[in-house]
């Protein structure tokens, strides 16, 4: 007979997955959440990236029409979807030379991104190269990998190191800052010569402001050879999709072949309907085009009452979020925002180097940017 209470006692040794991460970082600001929502005028919540404005009806349309198809659908995802893909990133960006069977949907970016490392089987002995101020995801990817992790914006920094896998991330979040096409190539000129693969995370690439964003992928940058080098792009932001779950990575035929095939061992498909959806949108600029709008008006209502507010923006030169500095700690600026019924994000929650700065979202209606304004101007 089994003996249960062995079982139990070999089941305690295990070591929590969790226990390898920081803490979720969004449970920290619960305190001043709670104080701004106590304004008189309500909450505006400019703390989190998350679309606030409706669904495009083409896309919803697309969405409903095969909600009743029954099958499994592809790892790979439809023809159609990947086509449309390669189409837009012509369109969108001028990114050539992308083949159909080099674009793989996932689940949402940010769970390509978290699960990266462990998919090209990256362990104990490899580096991973996240920017300084990142995304947090970039770092869970690699913990939840057991690799080094190594903070660097630039390749001077990582001496003798030969990286097996190097972040990027422009039009940067939170910063909203632009890697050129000079610096990009320097970053592929490396990567190739130590070996290491580079996984551009260019969700933002569409919402270039006071700077031109380019791809990886853009001739200019690679020479159009793709080889070691993956974009991975999304359309939670200039489609509104984010409750879809609609991501797709691109570049390398081999490697991302790779990725395809051990998604397809894990089950790590996107749901049919989305698929469809998701083709309804990267096959219409429309759409795109006037919620980019949206958030060019938002941006200039709050910019401009963020500095009458004493805030300094740093870069945000592009992207969903001000980089916003009152020459403080962060989490103080936390506080004061707070106090006028606002929310953000502070800016430790992206490395040690953020700690004076908070992200102030653009996702917000329109009637409540315009809150926002007036509470910051009000003084």
């Amino acid at each position: 007979m089994r003996n249960r209470g062995g079982d139990r006692s070999r089941r305690h040794q295990l070591r929590p997955v969790s226990s390898l991460l920081p803490d979720f970082p969004w449970d920290t600001i619960a305190s001043a959440k709670a104080r701004a929502a106590e304004h008189p005028g309500g909450i505006v919540d400019l703390s989190v990236g998350t679309p606030v404005d409706p669904v495009d009806p083409l896309i919803r349309s697309a969405l409903a029409a095969v909600a009743e198809v029954p099958g499994y659908p592809a790892t790979h995802g439809t023809p159609e979807l990947r086509a449309a893909a390669v189409q837009a990133l012509v369109r969108r960006f001028g990114i050539t030379g992308v083949a159909a069977d080099a674009v793989l949907p996932a689940i949402g970016t940010k769970e390509l991104i978290a699960g990266l490392p462990r998919l090209l089987g990256l362990g104990a002995s490899d580096l991973v190269v996240i920017p300084e101020v990142a995304y947090p995801t970039y770092e869970v990817g690699a913990l939840l990998a057991g690799t080094r992790v190594l903070r660097a914006d630039g390749v001077t920094r990582l001496g003798p190191e030969s990286p097996a896998l190097i972040y990027l991330n422009s039009p940067s979040n939170p910063t909203g800052k632009v890697l050129g096409v000079d610096h990009l190539r320097k970053v592929v000129d490396f990567a190739r010569r130590r070996g290491a693969i580079v996984a551009s995370d260019e969700c933002y690439l569409g919402l270039a402001w006071d700077e031109s964003a380019v791809s990886i992928l853009d001739p200019r940058v690679c020479d159009g050879d793709h080889t070691g080098l993956l974009a991975i792009h999304s359309l939670s932001k200039t489609s509104n999709l984010a409750g879809y779950r609609a991501g797709f990575v691109t570049g390398d035929p081999a490697l991302v072949h790779e990725l395809l095939e051990v998604r397809k061992h894990a089950g790590m498909i996107m749901p049919f309907p989305v698929q469809s959806a998701m083709t309804a949108a990267l096959s219409d600029d429309a759409h795109e085009a006037q919620q980019r709008e949206r958030y060019r008006a938002r941006r200039e209502i709050l910019r401009k009452a963020l500095q009458e507010a004493g805030f300094r923006i740093d870069h945000s030169a592009a992207g969903l979020y001000l980089w916003s500095t009152r020459g403080e700690n962060g989490r103080v600026t936390l506080d004061w925002l707070a106090e006028r019924g606002i929310l953000a994000a502070p800016g430790d929650f992206y490395g040690p180097t953020g700690v004076d700065h908070v992200r102030v979202a653009l996702t917000a209606t329109d009637e409540r940017i315009a809150a926002a304004a007036e509470r910051l101007t009000a003084e």
